[in-house]
Parts: structure tokens; sequence; C-alpha cells
């Protein structure tokens, strides 16, 4: 039996993402691909988010935030990897 691979990112998302429907759209986006993890605003008006899941979903999920829902405007990603032995068990928007 073989063991699924995972990989963990924290990403923090910097440009016009709050107000813009951003933590919806990811969270969605993230569950239709089989993710776990957060997103919420941060106070600098920054999105951050822990993304878990399948290494090639995962990539997906960065690539989607690179650009975001209609509305945003990305101006930069940052994309740490993380070696947690934190397990989700859901997508969850946080305040």
């Amino acid at each position: 039996m073989s063991r699924v691979q995972t990989r963990s990112v924290n990403l923090r998302i910097v440009g016009r993402v709050q107000g813009v429907f951003f933590r919806s759209s990811f969270k969605a986006f993230a569950e239709k691909r089989g993710l776990v993890g957060w997103v919420r605003n941060e106070e600098d008006g920054s999105v951050v988010a822990v993304v878990q899941g399948e290494p090639a979903m995962v990539e997906e999920a960065i690539n989607w935030a690179r650009r975001g829902p209609p509305g945003a405007r990305v101006d930069s990603v940052t994309i740490t990897d993380l070696a947690t032995s934190q397990v989700y068990r859901h997508f969850a928007v946080l305040q």
C-alpha cells in the first residue's frame, strides 16, 4: 500500500485582495481540489492561507492565488513550504 504524498504551504497574498471575495473564492477553489487548511484577512490588507494536500493540487492553488478572483489585483504571493505535523480536516475561512 502506497502512502499519499502531501504538501503544506503558507501563502501571503498582497495586492487588492480584501473586499473582492478572495477568501470565499479561494475556499471554493481549494475544496473542489480536495485541499484542506484555512484562509484569512490580515490587518495589513494582505490575505494569508495555509494549504495542504496533493502536491499537484497545492500547485494549482498557488497558481490561482497569483490571479485571484475577478476584481482582485494580486501584486505578490510569498510561498513558504511548511514541515508540520498539523493535519487539517477541511478548508476554513477564518475571521
